[in-house]
């Protein structure tokens, strides 16, 4: 049975995403078969095959991996249309339009769910390590209830869970300690350290805050990733810039060769040691 590991964020555009990408290649360059997955993902940017659709970055990802892109490594993908409304695509294929209190009320904890556990399990027979991406963040607890994203996953999986922090917005540290006071009592431990994101000042001046931050939390940091210009396609989040692309073949090698720099910036920047003592 595969080991999982799941990337959390403490709020939407982070950086899950870009993690998860790197993560991927970094696994895949050390032997794992790996393949990404994210139970459900909120965009209007998809890859799309006669077959079959899902979320772009669930299939960037899988390039990452170097993984056959597969419906099942994002099995809910939501295409907004407005008005609190989406189009659901369930497994690849169109599902039906719903309004949010609908989805949340009838869909999620079902059909949903359901849907999620079966792919990741698949997933899980099928590969050595599985990426989990969450979703927005995990603390939210008005939609606690509903979330098949974040916690219920990692849980389900029985996967450590990686949170990370986008410090260029500030209130990093705060944002941290605040979302694992807010999470049910019951999750708190799959949260085994932090990566703080898209920094770029003097690491000498943010390094004593790391001692404070275990201090308070008992978890490390696992390090920091610099701010840097990535050409990979970002998700259409409310802090984001999405792109359209071609899925041609000079594209994708240039994908490819995108994705490997991301991957060696990670690793130079994180301890991998620790990281991957997490899935043993």
């Amino acid at each position: 049975m595969a080991k999982a590991l799941m990337i959390q964020g403490t709020s939407s555009g982070a950086g899950k995403t870009t993690l998860v990408t790197a993560l991927c290649r970094i696994f895949a360059n050390s032997g794992y078969r790996v393949a990404p997955f994210k139970s459900q993902n909120m965009s209007s940017y998809s890859y799309r095959v006669e077959k079959f659709e899902i979320s772009r970055a669930q299939a960037i990802q899988a390039i990452a991996a170097r993984a056959e892109i597969d419906a099942r490594m994002n099995p809910i993908l939501l295409k907004p249309l407005g008005n609190y409304k989406s189009e659901v695509i369930l497994k690849g294929k169109f599902y039906k339009k719903m309004h949010a209190k609908d989805y949340y009320e009838k869909f999620a904890l079902s059909v949903g769910l359901k849907a999620a556990k079966e792919s990741l399990d698949w997933l899980c027979r099928n590969y050595d390590l599985i990426i989990i991406e969450g979703a927005g963040s995990p603390a939210e607890f008005n939609l606690e209830k509903c979330d098949i994203a974040n916690m219920r996953i990692a849980e389900y999986s029985h996967a450590p869970v990686i949170l990370v922090s986008d410090i260029d917005k500030g209130g990093s540290f705060a944002s941290i300690i605040g979302t694992i006071e807010l999470l049910n009592k019951r999750y708190r431990k799959f949260i085994r350290g932090f990566v703080i994101n898209k920094f770029r000042g003097d690491m000498e001046i943010l390094r004593p805050s790391f001692l404070k931050l275990k201090q308070k939390t008992g978890k490390p940091v696992f390090g920091t990733i610099p701010l840097i210009n990535l050409n990979i396609p970002e998700e259409d989040s409310l802090h984001s810039n999405p792109k359209r692309v071609r899925w041609h073949k000079k594209y994708l090698k240039s994908l490819d060769k995108e994705i490997e720099n991301l991957s060696h910036l990670v690793k130079d920047n994180l301890n991998m040691k620790a990281i991957g003592d997490l899935i043993k």
